[in-house]
């Protein structure tokens, strides 16, 4: 049987991933009671990255929105952003949530970096954290992200195993939930790659 390149597996995972992401169905109990809420994700997923790009604010896409994307079989529409908090970006942010005619929310402070964008019209919630359980810097999460694209639009979504470091390190029951289903993903992501770059190096 022949193997795919390695640059044709990467193109074909995230086409893969692209029509994959389609939460429009209850998300079964094993996958830490994360659930669709009868919406699907894709169309505010597509506007967050659309909105995101032209406000030139640079984010990271993590949690299970992130594993998702890679083919990791979770549901969710909690989206969760790994960002450089500087005075430059908090603009940035408060840009980004104007577009999307949406407030800029801290739910959390003092106690945490969070910073929630809520749009009330649809329920829109999208989060932006300066630091994440388990990941030591933002610069090291974006040199090992990749990009996918959904529907023409590009997004930089963190590596599956920054995203399962996080949920480790988080501890909370919904995130030990998921920790089995994206430890396969992951198992299975790597054997492929590796598959793949053995069939590339034999040609």
């Amino acid at each position: 049987m022949l193997q795919k390149s390695e640059r044709d597996f990467e193109r074909n995972a995230r086409q893969s991933a692209a029509t994959a992401f389609d939460v429009n169905r209850r998300s079964p109990a094993p996958t830490g009671g994360y659930t669709s809420r009868g919406m699907d994700a894709k169309p505010f997923l597509v506007e967050i990255g659309r909105e995101l790009k032209r406000a030139g604010l640079d984010a990271v896409l993590i949690g299970n929105a992130g594993a998702a994307l890679q083919g990791a079989p979770v549901t969710t529409v909690d989206f969760d952003f790994l960002f450089r908090k500087t005075p430059r970006n908090l603009a940035k942010l408060k840009a980004f949530a104007t577009a999307l005619d949406a407030m800029v929310l801290r739910p959390y402070y003092p106690v945490s970096d969070l910073y929630r964008v809520v749009r009330e019209d649809d329920g829109l919630q999208v989060d932006f954290m300066a630091t994440v359980h388990g990941l030591r810097s933002y610069e090291g999460v974006r040199a090992r992200a990749a990009t996918v694209v959904v529907e023409g639009v590009s997004i930089a979504v963190a590596s599956l195993a920054d995203i399962l470091k996080s949920k480790r390190a988080a501890g909370r029951p919904r995130d030990k939930a998921v920790l089995e289903v994206l430890e396969k993903a992951l198992e299975e992501a790597s054997r492929q790659k590796s598959q793949a770059g053995g069939a590339s190096e034999g040609k």
